[in-house]
């Protein structure tokens, strides 16, 4: 039976995504991806309101 799964036999049942729950090495590789890259988008948007907050004070100021 299990040499029909990794072969992908159409008589085969449907493997689990991972036993127990735990990720296998591609899925833990790309979470780790999509983490790093939410991080960095983060970082970006915490930048850019401090550079609007900075901008927002410069026209206050120059208003006056």
């Amino acid at each position: 039976m299990s040499r029909a799964k990794r072969n992908g036999s159409p008589d085969a049942p449907a493997a689990s995504p991972s036993p127990a729950g735990r990720l296998r090495g591609p899925e833990r590789e790309e979470l780790e991806r999509l983490r790093a890259e939410a991080r960095e988008k983060d970082q970006r948007v915490r930048e850019l309101e401090m550079e609007r907050d900075v901008c927002k004070r410069f026209v206050a100021l120059w208003v006056k």
